[in-house]
């Protein structure tokens, strides 16, 4: 049990680190306090959320449990075709870097999850960039989603937590 909470509490440090050389990408952790679980309303989770290139998108989850995979096509993530991922995330919690415009599609590792609905697509935008090359502050309409390095780190804490602890 102590092993898994150092692994933990490794992982939520490794996260601070990175959201403290990244403050300018928005982190979003999918499924927010459910995290990346069949118990998740996904489709609730997107609405309203704008994904930009330069943000992050977090997926919390049980490894012992589940997994993610990045998929190629539409086709892939309607069908849940698992057989050619493009990645294959397995650590419980795993940061994706939107570092280019364009769909991305995300399935649950496990087919049963990914017919059960444990599957997303993010829609990339351009960056918020002016003419000048600056970046343009977000609109307030996305500050909810802004978070801060400690609210992650709880959040990943305590799905993990709970995860280990009956």
């Amino acid at each position: 049990m102590a092993a898994s909470f150092g692994g933990s509490f490794g992982a939520a440090a490794a996260v601070v680190a990175m959201l403290l050389t990244s403050a300018q990408a928005v982190q979003h952790i999918v499924g927010d306090d459910h995290g990346w679980d069949v118990s998740s309303d996904l489709a609730a989770w997107t609405i309203d959320r704008v994904f930009r290139v330069g943000d992050n998108i977090w997926f919390a989850y049980s490894a012992a449990e589940e997994s993610l995979m990045e998929l190629q096509s539409k086709e892939e993530y309607e069908s849940c075709d698992l057989s050619n991922p493009i990645r294959m995330y397995v650590n419980g919690l795993d940061r994706v870097s939107l570092d280019g415009e364009g769909t991305r599609y995300f399935s649950s590792g496990k087919l049963e999850n990914c017919r059960k609905g444990l599957k997303l697509h993010v829609d990339v935008m351009p960056g918020d960039v002016m003419s000048d090359g600056v970046a343009a502050s977000a609109p307030e309409s996305s500050a909810p989603i802004h978070l801060k390095a400690t609210y992650l780190v709880w959040i990943a804490l305590a799905i993990n937590l709970a995860r280990v602890w009956p």
